[in-house]
């Protein structure tokens, strides 16, 4: 069985499972023309991966897993199914950059949460700068999205009480980032992870953007895009207008 015939039988029993457990709203959508690019999205439940394979749409994703999953037997096998890339989280791990470059330059999708590991604080930690290294590298078009409703602890709360969840997904416009320096790059490399994780920030809860709740680069994204949350409007922010799509 190929990759890709995998995914696609991943991708329809994720559709099933999520609609029988969870309703789920979509705002904003990918694109359709074939073609790399990179996700990025807040990471605060398990669920999140089998979202993003839904939202993404495409038989390409590519999955990179934790280096901690390799020793449960069923993360080997779908990881040998899907070519899948293993990473260590916790050090500058250049050989599996290097790889999911190159997929990304093949015109494969990249899905990352540049926090590296789930909040358990349910709002945003500090990014980390893998995805804008390779955003740099590739100039691929990145895509944010702001996930509510896959905390895990919601998640296995409702669950219990056979209580379906409410998901929300908003896909942001798409942005570039510059190619990387030569100079200052450290520098460099946080202000862009900073524009990242703000341009996630603005797609979620005022209660769920963590440690850049009150950054300037947020403020400025607000101002020049909307909010469509109530609580933004309490500081003047006009509301956001975002199309509603469901991927087919």
């Amino acid at each position: 069985m190929s990759k890709h015939t995998f995914l696609r039988i991943v991708r329809a029993i994720a559709r099933v499972v999520l609609a029988i457990i969870a309703r789920i709203e979509i705002i904003g959508g990918m694109p359709e023309e074939k073609g790399g690019f990179i996700i990025v999205a807040n990471h605060v439940g398990r669920l999140e991966a089998f979202l993003v394979i839904l939202l993404a749409n495409r038989d390409d994703v590519v999955l990179i897993l934790a280096e901690k999953y390799k020793k449960y037997a069923i993360w080997r096998y779908v990881a040998d199914k899907v070519d899948g890339v293993w990473v260590n989280r916790f050090d500058a791990d250049f050989g599996a950059l290097r790889t999911v470059l190159k997929r990304l330059q093949a015109g494969e999708v990249v899905a990352v949460a540049p926090e590296g590991t789930r909040s358990p604080t349910e709002s945003l930690l500090p990014g980390r700068p893998g995805a804008t290294y390779l955003a740099a590298k590739s100039g691929v078009p990145v895509y944010p999205i702001g996930v509510v409703g896959t905390e895990d602890r919601v998640v296995k709360y409702r669950l219990k009480r056979l209580q379906r969840l409410d998901i929300t997904a908003r896909v942001g416009a798409p942005f570039h980032v510059p190619p990387l320096p030569r100079v200052d790059r450290d520098e460099w490399l946080q202000a862009q992870t900073d524009e990242i994780m703000c341009r996630i920030a603005m797609l979620l809860p005022p209660d769920h953007r963590g440690v850049y709740a009150d950054h300037p680069r947020l403020r400025e994204l607000l101002r020049e895009n909307g909010s469509p949350f109530p609580e933004d409007l309490l500081g003047g922010t006009a509301p956001a207008r975002i199309d509603a799509e469901t991927p087919g």
